[in-house]
C-alpha cells in the first residue's frame, strides 16, 4: 500500500523565501516537535502515535512558485486568480512578536483551492489520490474540508481507533467556493483566550470566519508571493481539554474514513 510520508511546502529559492522560513522557525520555536533542518527548513513530526506519518516540512526548492509537494507524486501548485488583491494583513514578524511564548502546537496546515479554478473532476481526483495513501476523513458537517490524520502503517491499513493528543499536524484540503485565490492556512494552538486574541488582532487585521467564531481568530499576512494568500488560524486555549477535536475522535467517528 502506498503511504504518504511527507507534505512539503516548497518555496522558490529567493531572499524572500529564506526570510519567510527563518520567521517560521521563530514562530514555531516553542513547538516541541518542530525542528530546523538544513537551509532554514522546518520539519514537523507527529509526536503521537510513534512512527505516525506524514511529516510536514517547509523548505526552499528549485521551483518557480510556491507549491505543496506530496511524496506520492502529487504537486498542488497555485493557479488562477491573478495577483492577490490588497487586504489589511500583517507582517509575519508582527505576528511573531504578538504571539511570542504563546504558540505550543500546530493543529493543521492546509490548502484552499478556489472552485472557480479547480474543477469538481480535478478536486475528486486529488481527494481520491490522497485518501488512497492516508487516513483521510470527511468533515462531519458536510463541507468539502477533508482532513488527513497522521497514522501508523497498521492504522492506514485498518483505521484509527486510538484517540490521543499529538496526532498532528493534520492536513486539510478545501474546495473553496468563495475564494478567488489559492490559500495556505496554518492553524496554531495558543495559550491565549478568545478575548486576548481579539485584543491582539482587532479588526480588520484579525477576523472571525463564519461558523468558527468560537474556535479561532484568523489573521491574513500581507502578500509575500503575488498569487498566494497566507492565513493563520489562532486557536483559543481550551480550559477543560483535551477535546474530541484534539484527539481526532470527532473526525474519525462522525466524519468517517474516505476510501
Amino acid at each position: 500500500m502506498t503511504r504518504l510520508g511527507e507534505i512539503a511546502y516548497r518555496l522558490p529559492d529567493s531572499p524572500e523565501s529564506g526570510q519567510f522560513l527563518r520567521n517560521m522557525r521563530r514562530l514555531l520555536a516553542d513547538v516541541p516537535y518542530a525542528c530546523g533542518g538544513p537551509a532554514d527548513s522546518v520539519v514537523l513530526t507527529p509526536p503521537a502515535p510513534v512512527a505516525a506519518r506524514p511529516v510536514t516540512t517547509f523548505r526552499s526548492a528549485e521551483v518557480p512558485a510556491p507549491e505543496v509537494a506530496l511524496d506520492i507524486g502529487r504537486v498542488i501548485a497555485p493557479r488562477g486568480g491573478g495577483p492577490v488583491p490588497h487586504r489589511d494583513g500583517v507582517e509575519l514578524t508582527d505576528l511573531i512578536q504578538r504571539l511570542a511564548g504563546h504558540v505550543r502546537r500546530v493543529d493543521h496546515t492546509g490548502v484552499n483551492l478556489p472552485a472557480r479554478s479547480v474543477s469538481t473532476q480535478e478536486w475528486d481526483a486529488l481527494v481520491h489520490d490522497v485518501a488512497s495513501a492516508t487516513a483521510m476523513y470527511g468533515y462531519p458537517t458536510g463541507e468539502q474540508w477533508p482532513f488527513v490524520l497522521p497514522s501508523t502503517t497498521g492504522e492506514l491499513a485498518t483505521d484509527i481507533r486510538d484517540f490521543v493528543v499529538g496526532r498532528e499536524p493534520r492536513f486539510e484540503l478545501v474546495h473553496d467556493s468563495w475564494a478567488s485565490h489559492p490559500t495556505w492556512q496554518f492553524a496554531l494552538w495558543t495559550t491565549l483566550t478568545r478575548t486576548e486574541l481579539e485584543k491582539l488582532f482587532p479588526a480588520p487585521y484579525g477576523i472571525a470566519l463564519p461558523g468558527l467564531e468560537d474556535v479561532f481568530r484568523s489573521v491574513y499576512l500581507r502578500p509575500v508571493w503575488p498569487d498566494l494568500e497566507l492565513r493563520f488560524d489562532l486557536c483559543f486555549a481550551i480550559a477543560d481539554g483535551p477535546s474530541d477535536w484534539e484527539t481526532g475522535e470527532w473526525l474519525v467517528t462522525a466524519g468517517g474514513r474516505i476510501r
